[in-house]
């Protein structure tokens, strides 16, 4: 399916699933283009009722508590990223040749339309589309992704972090706003949806064991990741330590001319970036990259200057300067970036001891970065497990660990992988799972460290056991310390 087929949706019967927020985006956005849109979902509660008489006011369909059943004639189905490949209503679009795409891909087809619309409202000479500069991975995406938007602000770009984070991509390609460029953080599970999207440049952060519940396997996991290369233009950035990217930039066609850009923590080669003494240093867009690595920022200039963040900021460096962006304006853009609450954010320093909040470590390779980057450590973790197993990570982490605090409904899997590679370390097994259970996880935790500890939220599990999501935890946690605080002030 091309850019050209986006005027055949006119009268066309398009099915949206879900009534999420991207779901809600697509369905307004195809319907403005003429399509009979139906919205389908599985809910039916009072917040499903309210939207759907929302969406039924601009004459849009919805159909509540059926998510399985095609509705007759559908000509495209329109998913929402977190909807599995093997539901039903998949199943009958197959059976029917029905081609099912995500909302990234209507916003990649949509960036030609939506030109038009824009010359045509203005009066002034068309623009081509803003090109992507899209980031992946198992871990870091969102903050890689707000890195990189802090950096292409900095060298006085319009830009927007689209796709995973924030407005719906939809929503951003047909605006009234015109940008230059796109930092896009694109998901597993849009990547699978999104066939046709062609970035400039992309990079895969790393690869490790998640969603694989959705994806069915490692290797459909990162052949979904890898989507993100297909078609690049200018770069392919890699991560050095992470043997899985660079393999998926070998497997990817993209246009003649496309380099591959590796990054590593240490001294870099030739077409890679990396750090010499404290420096964050380009040896790939430079003259004689043989011999020459053009400064670009200081370690100190990361916020937090943990390795996994640097790694970040040198993913989002790389892709900035695949874009031209000069050194000047990915140093203010580093200084300038301020990380989200609920990713290694520092909560307070009660008695002695520092209470940081990473409740966006809602998997094994999240946490083990986390932990990495604190000695000695009181450990909060548990949650749902997804299927992951937690020895190798415990086996990494154990030098580390003060003691652990255990919440949730998987963390009996914790334990017993504390059990046989940390046996040493004590371990608190809370069964609370009440709102007041993240509270006694801190009030135990508290008691466990010494000054000059840190209290660390990495739970390594996903928060639906307990949390709405792993905001709701975070918030909870940042709560329970001051709770804390004001308890021993």
């Amino acid at each position: 399916m091309g850019s050209r087929q986006v005027t055949a949706w006119h009268g066309k019967n398009i099915t949206v699933a879900g009534l999420g927020v991207s779901g809600i985006s697509a369905a307004r956005a195809l319907a403005g283009l003429g399509a009979v849109v139906t919205v389908v979902d599985g809910g039916d509660s009072e917040g499903h009722r309210a939207r759907a008489a929302e969406l039924d006011a601009a004459g849009i369909s919805v159909r509540l508590a059926d998510a399985q059943t095609l509705p007759a004639g559908t000509d495209l189905v329109v998913t929402s990223p977190g909807w599995k490949p093997d539901s039903p209503l998949f199943a009958a679009a197959a059976a029917a040749g029905v081609d099912v795409v995500g909302d990234v891909e209507i916003a990649w087809l949509l960036r030609e339309v939506a030109e038009d619309q824009r010359a045509a409202r203005s009066g002034e000479p068309r623009r081509e589309p803003a090109p992507w500069l899209a980031i992946t991975g198992t871990n870091g995406k969102t903050t890689t992704t707000q890195m990189l938007a802090s950096i292409l602000k900095a060298a006085g770009l319009r830009t927007a972090a689209v796709g995973n984070i924030g407005t719906p991509i939809i929503d951003v390609v047909l605006g009234e706003e015109q940008y230059d460029v796109l930092a896009v953080e694109l998901s597993s599970y849009q990547l699978h949806w999104a066939p046709s999207v062609r970035p400039h440049s992309a990079a895969v952060l790393n690869l490790a064991p998640d969603h694989l519940d959705w994806h069915g396997s490692m290797e459909a996991y990162a052949a979904d990741k890898g989507r993100i290369y297909e078609g690049n233009t200018v770069a392919c950035v890699y991560n050095a330590a992470d043997k899985a990217t660079e393999d998926l930039v070998v497997e990817a066609d993209v246009e003649e001319g496309c380099r591959a850009i590796g990054f590593t923590l240490g001294a870099p080669g030739p077409s890679m970036f990396g750090v010499v003494d404290g420096i964050l240093v380009d040896r790939a867009f430079v003259e004689n990259r043989q011999k020459n690595a053009q400064e670009l920022a200081e370690v100190a200039d990361v916020n937090p200057p943990a390795p996994h963040n640097i790694a970040n900021a040198l993913a989002a460096a790389a892709l900035a300067r695949a874009f031209g962006v000069e050194p000047r304006a990915v140093r203010d853009g580093l200084r300038d970036f301020r990380p989200d609450a609920h990713r290694v954010s520092h909560v307070d320093e009660v008695g002695g001891v520092t209470y940081v909040n990473d409740s966006k470590a809602t998997n094994t390779h999240a946490a083990e970065a986390s932990l990495a980057a604190f000695e000695p450590v009181v450990w909060i973790a548990g949650g749902l497990a997804k299927g992951a197993t937690f020895d190798e990570l415990v086996q990494k982490a154990a030098k580390r660990l003060r003691g652990v605090v255990l919440i949730g409904a998987d963390r009996a899997l914790i334990a017993e992988a504390l059990a046989r590679h940390a046996p040493e370390v004590p371990v608190v097994d809370l069964e609370r799972t009440d709102t007041g259970a993240m509270l006694a996880a801190v009030r135990e935790a508290a008691r466990l460290a010494e000054p000059g500890d840190t209290v660390l939220l990495a739970p390594a599990c996903a928060s639906m056991d307990m949390f709405a999501n792993y905001g709701k935890r975070g918030d909870a946690f940042a709560d329970a310390v001051r709770e804390l605080a004001s308890e021993r002030a």
